[in-house]
């Protein structure tokens, strides 16, 4: 049965691990977007409790510092929706807790974005799908949904059969540790450091002038849980499971966005001119493609933006129906913090 409880016009909301790297974001975007909350709750772990968070404001709440409360199952009493980015364990441990409450979690981690009762959503793509909740809606992967968010407005065009990917993800990716990593390792490397003796805790090997073509565990069938993820949310988000992915999922040494490289197939033939028309007039997307002036998206330059950007669109002669692009998106703000706000907005009156 659907969620019945309407949220308010101005909602409690609540930010479990507020102290994480998006957890600072999502405070971030609840300003940026001016979300029209008349209260907002930082909730982290008891060793963070006390701490002040600085916030810019939103809605009702005016700039000031937010005190840190330990998050508890109490924590959400009086809580209209609940962003959660603290792990998926946390999540499945507090699920029940948000639920009874009369909350909505909108979890960013992995705990139920394969539950036949949650829906995966990317407002973009499926924002209907909020409305069959029962209390808790999953924010996708990062590299997933900006992929999906470039699927889109191709698919409208003629239903996809298959799509390669090969990813080029940020350190930031495995979160404020991992950035450290990154950051420790290539001052390290720069000041003399035999790469043999170089810090590595957070990566398999060193990120610092390396790519590491290993991201999540290793499956049975040799593709990584984050290459399996690329696969099944695709199709869960698209409502389609026909459409194939064979993803190759990379950690490279960039600090913040994640670029795709992507070969779509198609049912039908679609122009470079007709993909390139649909993609500029999709909410959610930016063009950047003329080789003429070298523009095109690159990680490095689109820190902190929202939107998700695609440039090289070409034919792939290789195919029948298919095309090549390339798509960047700051994977903290559109592939976590912003996209589950989104979500929230969804469910505003």
């Amino acid at each position: 049965m659907a969620w019945t409880k309407e949220i308010p016009a101005n909602p409690v909301v609540a930010i479990a691990g507020a102290t994480g790297a998006v957890g600072a974001e999502f405070l971030q975007v609840l300003h940026d977007v001016d979300f029209p909350a008349s209260e907002v709750r930082a909730l982290a772990s008891a060793r963070s409790a006390g701490k002040a968070l600085p916030f810019a404001g939103c809605g009702q709440v005016p700039a000031g510092d937010l005190i840190v409360q330990e998050m508890t199952p109490e924590s959400f009493q009086g809580v209209d929706i609940a962003l959660f980015s603290c792990g998926a364990g946390m999540s499945k441990q507090m699920r029940q807790a948000v639920v009874d409450a009369g909350a909505v979690m909108i979890d960013n981690s992995s705990a139920f974005r394969m539950d036949e009762d949650v829906p995966l959503v990317v407002p973009e793509v499926n924002p209907a799908d909020v409305a069959w909740h029962n209390g808790v809606i999953a924010n996708p992967n990062c590299s997933t949904i900006q992929m999906v968010v470039a699927l889109k407005p191709l698919y409208d065009l003629s239903p996809i059969t298959r799509v390669v990917v090969s990813t080029y993800q940020a350190a930031s990716g495995g979160g404020a540790p991992a950035m450290e990593e990154l950051y420790s390792q290539t001052k390290d490397f720069l000041g003399g450091t035999p790469s043999e003796d170089l810090t590595v805790e957070v990566f398999q090997h060193r990120i610092a002038f390396n790519c590491i073509p290993h991201i999540d565990v290793f499956m049975d069938d040799d593709y990584t849980k984050e290459e399996w993820k690329m696969v099944v949310e695709t199709q869960k988000i698209m409502g389609d499971q026909n459409v194939k992915v064979a993803p190759t999922c990379v950690r490279v040494p960039v600090l913040r966005c994640h670029a795709e490289s992507v070969n779509v197939e198609f049912a039908d033939e679609v122009s470079v001119e007709a993909a390139r028309e649909a993609l500029e007039a999709f909410e959610g997307i930016t063009v950047m493609d003329d080789g003429a002036t070298n523009t095109y998206p690159m990680p490095g330059l689109l820190a902190g933006t929202n939107d998700t950007y695609v440039g090289r669109l070409r034919k792939d002669p290789t195919v029948e129906h298919g095309l090549a692009f390339w798509v960047v998106a700051d994977q903290i703000r559109k592939g976590a913090a912003l996209n589950a706000v989104q979500i929230a907005q969804l469910l505003l009156p």
